[in-house]
């Protein structure tokens, strides 16, 4: 240990400095930088941690995953397995990977030095982090795709006849009938049973075919252009990958100078989409059959609870919520100071994250509600989850309201601030 000492005292006499010269600079650059951990650095303020991880934690499955399965799994009912899960498994895996990552300042592969053993565990977290940044990257380059196309004069998938519909392709009536146990026949024109004999009716309903709404063919005939089968490559669709470009852009910008611009892009991306949810509800709350959707959300069916399904629900959507391992948490903490209330932290974050779960369930519910009502069917007839809601249904809403250029804009605009958030 001398040696090693004396050593290190003629490196510092080479370069003209004393053992205390050297602890002098040290503080000296500390308090230039105000980082504790002067090699990888540390958030500039404490906000810019609690912001990163609500802007991490706050995705779009809290948009059109949660009210879905709130739907499904018996309303307000489900509010109690998911607030269980919380507290049993979410909070605790968040407040351990937040632990994990700032006492030790390591990455999630560098952290589980202290247990070798599991360091495959911080490669697997590595693995995970990647393929779902590239699946976030492609839905926030349709979610461009769709922003751009909202500025046009006239919705392209408000309408069917243009180049990418097919004869299954029907306004809202063609819901409104099938939804009523009619057949929407080729002419367009709505069959009953009580209009023919049971005969022809079961006959022309064999030969009949599935409306499809306009938004549903614009995007996955158009946008998506799928092809006939995984035999059958077709051209690279140049539009969405500029959009995909213009993403990994946005991410690079947003992480140009690591923690430092990362912590001031969540200023916007955690922010934003709360303005956008509010905006949207003020909206929704104001049209005809938003008090349908919003009491078909929120009923309570107890006797869901004795499900398993509803319990394992739960489960699910709370880590895919809060995206515990996946080590991105370990990361965002291990640029905190070591005596950070981490704890306080946790529980703020994973609070706000499923409160704003429920929040954008009032969002999504009132313009469904305002479908239904246009339809004359009921909530579950138009209700979806995943990209059908985020493409598809809530595309096909927004088409029927005043100005819908504006509110399609402010929709997916939030689509990608929520998927940016996650990304940085």
């Amino acid at each position: 240990m001398n040696v090693v000492n004396e050593n290190f005292d003629d490196k510092l006499a080479e370069n003209g400095l004393t053992p205390l010269d050297a602890e002098l600079d040290e503080a000296l650059s500390e308090d230039a930088s105000g980082d504790e951990n002067v090699e990888r650095g540390n958030w500039s303020g404490k906000l810019d941690f609690v912001l990163s991880c609500l802007s991490y934690a706050v995705g779009l499955g809290n948009v059109w995953r949660f009210p879905y399965l709130c739907y499904r799994n018996g309303g307000g009912a489900f509010l109690i397995p998911y607030a269980i899960m919380l507290f049993f498994t979410g909070l605790p895996l968040f407040f351990m990977e937040l632990s994990f990552g700032q006492y030790a300042s390591l990455g999630p592969i560098e952290v589980w030095k202290a247990a070798p053993l599991f360091q495959g565990i911080g490669y697997g977290m590595c693995m995970v982090s990647f393929f779902i940044g590239v699946y976030y990257n492609m839905i926030i380059a349709w979610a461009i795709y769709y922003m751009i196309a909202s500025f046009s004069k006239v919705l392209p998938w408000g309408s069917c006849g243009n180049d990418w519909n097919t004869f299954a392709c029907n306004k809202l009536s063609s819901t409104n009938c099938t939804a009523h146990n009619g057949t929407m026949m080729q002419n367009g024109t709505c069959l009953y049973v009580d209009d023919v004999d049971t005969a022809t009716f079961l006959n022309l309903t064999s030969v009949s075919y599935k409306p499809k709404m306009p938004s549903d063919e614009y995007f996955h005939n158009y946008v998506l252009g799928i092809s006939e089968g995984i035999d059958y490559i077709d051209g690279i669709r140049w539009e969405l990958a500029l959009c995909l470009f213009g993403s990994w852009v946005l991410v690079a910008l947003c992480l140009w100078k690591g923690i430092k611009t990362s912590g001031k892009a969540v200023y916007f991306t955690a922010l934003f989409p709360y303005v956008v949810l509010t905006i949207l509800l003020v909206r929704g709350l104001t049209l005809p059959g938003a008090s349908k959707g919003i009491h078909f959300y929120l009923s309570p069916d107890w006797k869901r609870l004795k499900e398993a399904k509803v319990w394992g629900d739960a489960a699910v959507q709370i880590f895919f919520s809060l995206s515990p391992c996946w080590g991105g948490l370990i990361t965002l903490a291990s640029y905190n100071k070591f005596n950070n209330n981490c704890y306080r932290d946790a529980l703020v974050v994973s609070l706000a994250n499923c409160l704003t779960s429920f929040y954008a369930g009032f969002v999504i519910f009132s313009i469904i509600g305002f479908m239904a009502h246009t339809l004359g069917v009921e909530v579950d007839q138009v209700a979806d989850k995943g990209a059908g809601l985020a493409f598809v249904a809530y595309p096909e809403a927004m088409s029927q309201l005043p100005l819908p250029q504006l509110w399609s804009v402010l929709f997916f605009s939030m689509l990608v601030t929520l998927g940016m958030g996650t990304q940085v």
